[in-house]
């Protein structure tokens, strides 16, 4: 990756906090899924992480955009980056562990480098890119496992649908850079997050039934971590981090997330992974390690 820094102690402990952060949501999520469906598991996560973002432009007294383009750029960013892929993920917790969505939604990176270099010229598929989709795809099916491709059913479902999520925080990334560049971070993040809200409010009211407040501690808990915390939250630390480390450096934080939320599913929810997906995760790490360059080069420079 071209955007790579050193990493100063303050940078490595803000990603290692967004790590943790991120890690902990598929947790939370998966508890608040025991008592409301997925669409308003999602629609609570997009509008209360919308106010909170909305709050801090208002505070930093950002400017707002006045092309109405940009304003019909944030739905479509919000349709790929949200109201899909945290809809597909949040469906597939319900037959699949946190742990192993955490796995799959790894391969975010895999599928961010496949894009690029469908979509922009500078951004080429380069002998070190390729082995490393190579390796992070061979990951993803190894941690599916031949059983479930043999006989395919609703967990085997659950597991595509993960990855289509995966994909489609690729494809965001694409509509962003095309889109969205210029705008400030936060602006950015809280008029996508408007964006998703109007689609899956409607949506989970439609489908689920009325929204209601009246959930069990546990549940408002959970959802208040995801949305204020792990949404909104993380946002502002993502580009905090991203400003410090850069783009490059910011790959380590897809490895920290999948140990914590296996670890936090195992500990709380009893969560058990089999071995295939520990080796499919090894596998994907290896190929974001060489999408990252170090190893890459360090290999070249024996």
């Amino acid at each position: 990756m071209s955007d790579q820094k050193s990493i100063s102690g303050r940078a490595w402990a803000e990603m290692l906090l967004l790590g943790l952060i991120w890690g902990g949501s598929f947790l939370s999520i998966r508890v608040a899924l025991d008592e409301i469906g997925p669409l308003w598991a999602v629609a609570h996560r997009t509008g209360w992480a919308m106010l909170v973002l909305w709050s801090v432009v208002a505070l930093r007294r950002i400017s707002l955009p006045r092309d109405t383009r940009v304003w019909g750029a944030f739905l479509v960013m919000g349709l790929l980056n949200n109201v899909i892929p945290f809809g597909l993920m949040a469906w597939g917790q319900l037959h699949i562990s946190s742990g192993l969505t955490s796995i799959f939604n790894a391969a975010t990176a895999i599928f961010g480098v496949l894009a690029a270099a469908l979509f922009f010229a500078d951004e080429r598929m380069t002998a070190r890119r390729a082995l490393g989709v190579g390796l992070g795809f061979a990951g993803v099916a190894t941690a599916i496992g031949l059983d479930s491709l043999r006989s395919f059913d609703l967990q085997s479902l659950a597991q595509l649908a993960v990855l289509a999520g995966a994909a489609s925080y690729a494809l965001a990334s694409v509509w962003a850079r095309k889109y969205l560049g210029g705008l400030h971070p936060v602006l950015a993040a809280a008029g996508m997050l408007t964006g998703s809200s109007l689609i899956t409010i409607p949506l989970a009211w439609s489908v689920e039934g009325p929204v209601t407040l009246a959930m069990a501690p546990d549940t408002l808990l959970a959802i208040a971590y995801y949305a204020i915390v792990a949404t909104a939250g993380a946002y502002l630390l993502y580009y905090r981090v991203l400003q410090m480390a850069g783009s490059g450096n910011l790959m380590i934080v897809t490895l920290l997330i999948p140990p914590v939320a296996i670890t936090l599913g195992a500990w709380v929810r009893g969560e058990t992974l089999g071995a295939q997906a520990y080796a499919g995760f090894a596998l994907l790490a290896l190929g974001l390690l060489v999408l990252d360059g170090r190893i890459w080069s360090a290999w070249r420079a024996r």
